[in-house]
């Protein structure tokens, strides 16, 4: 026992540094990570403070506990049986799927990435792109939402600057959480969307285990209060109208509501409009041809491309940007005063009569979206050259005409955007837009829409065409 043990070097070294790491991970570790955590949580203190909504302790929980929490949910824990049994295979494997779709679904919110990275980096791609204007906004009604309710932002989809837009716009009131589709999944930028709040969802698959996980773990945030964003119409817009709205995420959102519990849920409906949607050839191409909607896959080759294009044709002085992209939030629309007003409960409904009530749902808030989406100059213009079925005409005729839409549009109370207040002025940003792109062309001092871009001519007109019914 008491013999000599002779060591390399190296091994000696190797040892040294092994026990170093282990003391410093059970003595200093922990009291860093304390330090750290309570530094944290007061700079998340002094946030709320300056947020309109503030955020929920729900979304700062840890991912790991989350993942945690969903997979043994009671509903959940079911759902992993039923999938077992269906697919003849074991519990474990049906528990490792769940497991691999609640890693996928979960985010991990980080306060930096979103305030400093995200926003930060949402306000220049925006500003960069568009004269970005707030339209319309109940400020009153939006101060008196009960700070602990689950907020639901649901928005009108015409574009996926979308995403950008509407998180440069409310970062002065919360943090959002969106449902992302697929197309976001890639390396690291689905990294940095996980670590805004976002969670990715797949739109399309009919896995029952997937859908009871998805289902779970939006029940849990919107019970939670997490600040949402949801795009009811499910996928973009292809011929610039609004789309009846899918239900599905709605759905898991409402369906364990108490009416009469502590927290509530808010709908605030947000209307967006531009000048010009970036995929808006993609999207008229889709709908002419009749097929599957368009799919969108982010390419960091293409991104770099139209990031140096672009920046080549600022260096020459021959960049513009692409008009007005514009943001309009309605009045909010509270679930507790909405099935009070109707004697309905989620909880107790079934079958075709629940479906009924969550289809209603779905049509009264797209209807406070629709009502809030502003007009803006490239629309009002193309309103004007479709109600001429192709003729030519003059610059004059052409504003008597947009004068008229105008009048029409706030007559119905309709928020018109009308850059410096000028309605002349307006007149000509939405000219110039659509002549700059050809789908307006000027011959012998007349304007006419030229024949092969009709259908762009439609897909802005469409954009404000339910505010003129």
């Amino acid at each position: 026992m008491s013999q000599s043990v002779t060591l390399p070097f190296w091994l000696l070294a190797l040892l040294a540094i092994l026990a170093l790491l282990g003391a410093l991970d059970r003595l200093l570790m922990p009291s860093v990570r304390f330090f750290l955590r309570r530094r944290l949580n007061k700079a998340i203190d002094r946030l709320n403070t300056r947020l309109k909504l503030r955020i929920q302790p729900f979304k700062l929980t840890k991912r790991r506990v989350l993942i945690d929490r969903l997979l043994f949910d009671a509903e959940v824990l079911q759902a992993v049986e039923d999938h077992a049994r269906a697919e003849g295979t074991t519990r474990e494997a049906a528990m490792a799927a769940a497991k691999r779709y609640a890693r996928e679904i979960v985010p991990a919110f980080s306060t930096y990435a979103y305030f400093n990275i995200g926003t930060r980096l949402a306000r220049w791609i925006s500003t960069y792109l568009y004269r970005v204007r707030l339209g319309y906004m109940d400020e009153e009604a939006l101060a008196s939402i009960d700070p602990d309710a689950g907020v639901v932002f649901v928005i009108n989809h015409r574009s996926n600057m979308d995403y950008v837009l509407v998180t440069y716009m409310a970062a002065t009131s919360s943090a959002l959480s969106y449902a992302v589709g697929e197309w976001a999944r890639v390396w690291l930028l689905q990294s940095l969307i996980r670590a805004m709040g976002a969670y990715f969802i797949r739109r399309n698959s009919r896995n029952a285990l997937y859908r009871k996980v998805l289902a779970r773990y939006v029940h849990m945030a919107t019970r939670g209060g997490v600040t949402q964003a949801v795009f009811l119409e499910g996928g973009l817009s292809r011929d610039g109208a609004l789309r009846e709205p899918k239900l599905g995420l709605l759905n898991y959102m409402v369906a364990n509501f108490d009416p009469k519990g502590p927290r509530d849920v808010v709908f605030i409906p947000v209307g967006l409009n531009y000048d010009r949607v970036l995929e808006d050839r993609v999207l008229t191409s889709a709908a002419k041809a009749g097929g599957e909607r368009p799919r969108f896959r982010f390419s960091p080759g293409i991104f770099g491309k139209f990031l140096l294009r672009n920046f080549w044709l600022a260096i020459r002085g021959r960049w513009y940007r692409y008009g007005y992209a514009c943001v309009s939030f309605g009045r909010p629309v509270s679930l507790k005063g909405y099935l009070a007003g109707r004697d309905v409960d989620f909880r107790t409904l079934g079958g075709e009569r629940r479906s009924d009530e969550i289809e209603q749902l779905g049509k009264t808030l797209m209807g406070e979206v629709a009502q809030v989406i502003p007009a803006l100059p490239v629309s009002l213009v193309a309103t004007a050259f479709l109600q001429v079925d192709g003729r030519a005409i003059s610059t004059l005729e052409l504003k008597g005409l947009v004068y008229t839409v105008i009048e029409k549009l706030r007559s119905g109370g309709a928020h018109i955007h009308i850059p410096r207040a000028d309605l002349e002025y307006a007149v000509d940003v939405g000219l110039r837009m659509l002549t700059l792109r050809h789908i307006v062309v000027e011959a012998d001092g007349l304007l006419h829409a030229e024949p092969a871009e009709t259908d762009l001519l439609q897909f802005y007109a469409n954009a404000i065409a339910h505010l003129l019914e």
